[in-house]
């Protein structure tokens, strides 16, 4: 049933988010490669299943690892409506579609993420990017700006990954597979 193939989907989506995240995370790399799930999710249910997928992962991060993984849950929604939004309006059809696709995730993740790093975590959540923010800061922009800058850069590369893998997970898939979710239809 419907309800069976989501809930599966959210898992499975749940796990690589979490899986590819701690690599990043161990790694200290610049980017998080934990969104590449909720992308996925959201291209093959749509806005609300992705915003699902998103809040999940987070919540789950938040109690297993760490608290800050739940206090960034609402960019991971952002990013699964966004580019739900985005994949029903046929901006997963080609790769230059989906590198704007990830531009414009970025921008939404931009707004969202920047107060919350910014007023919670003063700037500094653990993450391969605080480099960035301590560069930023010491010769002289202000933490705000440091901040933005710095969700800006990591994420525009992130998120263009993310979407950009997503899609071709959904392009790989073979035909009877995409014929269960709705969304696939949107992928070109």
């Amino acid at each position: 049933t419907m309800k069976n193939r989501t809930l599966v989907l959210v898992a499975l989506c749940i796990a690589l988010n979490m899986g590819l995240g701690q690599i990043a995370s161990t790694l200290k790399l610049p980017i998080f490669l934990d969104s590449i799930g909720t992308v996925l999710s959201a291209i093959l249910m749509g806005p609300w299943i992705g915003m699902l997928t998103g809040l999940c992962t987070n919540l789950i991060w938040g109690v297993l690892t760490s608290p800050v993984a739940a206090a960034f849950a609402p960019v991971a929604m952002v990013i699964g409506l966004v580019a739900g939004v985005l994949a029903r309006k046929g901006m997963f059809r080609s790769l230059p579609l989906v590198i704007v696709s990830g531009i414009v995730v970025t921008i939404f993740v931009t707004l969202v993420a920047t107060p919350i790093r910014t007023y919670l975590f003063a700037g500094v959540t653990g993450s391969g990017a605080d480099f960035f923010v301590a560069y930023l800061t010491a010769v002289g922009q202000k933490l705000l700006q440091s901040v933005a800058i710095t969700v800006i850069w990591t994420n525009l590369v992130d998120k263009i990954v993310a979407c950009f893998v997503a899609w071709l997970l959904v392009k790989q898939l073979p035909e009877r597979v995409k014929s269960l979710f709705p969304g696939a239809s949107d992928v070109a």
